[in-house]
């Protein structure tokens, strides 16, 4: 039996220029606060540099996501802020035994350790470690912007994920709301990245209560 669903609010949708005041609006609701890391070079984008990330004021358990084309450096100096889990990237990572030493170095570091694939990446390109991972990070977009539409086709990578390890934390990240999320849900998911959705909600804390009340 899958775990219960988690909630991590994505501050990438938040009004930057009061981030920590936007962070305290969600804090009661939600159970991680997901940071994506972008370096302008993996993805199109720039966001959260481990300064910014450094400013952060928050209760919740923090989940670094690397969008970055060396995550093993990103790694180390993120896990200096003690967070919960860092996912990176298996198309920036490929070679088997670099994933396994990055695995082991961010649980040595005291986090979790998760990795992510794009929607065209197919499961089996992460089979060498797929079985060793703490999360699997499905993006439902493609990654570096907020906002976008979900693509439905990654659905049938959560459903094969889950059917091979019941017991892993699965990830969805990109267009979720409360009509993409109990299709993610019933897909095996158990851990639900949403920023759009809830930070442009009237009611945020309805909001992560809509997606939760999906499972």
């Amino acid at each position: 039996m899958a775990p219960s669903v988690l909630i991590a609010p994505s501050i990438l949708s938040a009004d930057l220029s009061r981030l920590n005041e936007e962070i305290k609006s969600i804090e009661s609701s939600a159970d991680w606060l997901q940071i994506d890391v972008m370096d302008g070079h993996f993805v199109p984008n720039t966001a959260f540099p481990f300064t910014q990330v450094q400013t952060i004021q928050t209760k919740l358990p923090l989940d670094i996501h690397l969008m970055v084309e060396n995550p093993s450096e990103a790694a180390r100096e993120f896990l200096s802020l003690h967070p919960k889990n860092i996912t990176f990237h298996a198309e920036a990572v490929q070679k088997t035994d670099d994933r396994r030493a990055l695995l082991q170095a961010i649980r040595k570091g005291g986090a979790t350790a998760g990795i992510a694939i794009n929607p065209p990446t197919p499961l089996s390109d992460i089979a060498d470690v797929l079985g060793e991972v703490d999360l699997l990070l499905v993006m439902s977009v493609h990654p570096g912007f907020g906002g976008q539409s979900f693509i439905p086709s990654v659905l049938e990578k959560v459903t094969e994920a889950r059917k091979r390890y019941p017991t892993l934390m699965i990830q969805m990240d990109g267009g979720v709301d409360d009509a993409t999320a109990p299709l993610c849900i019933r897909a095996g998911a158990n851990n639900l990245v949403a920023g759009s959705f809830i930070f442009r909600a009237a009611d945020r804390a309805q909001a992560i209560a809509s997606l939760r009340s999906s499972s």
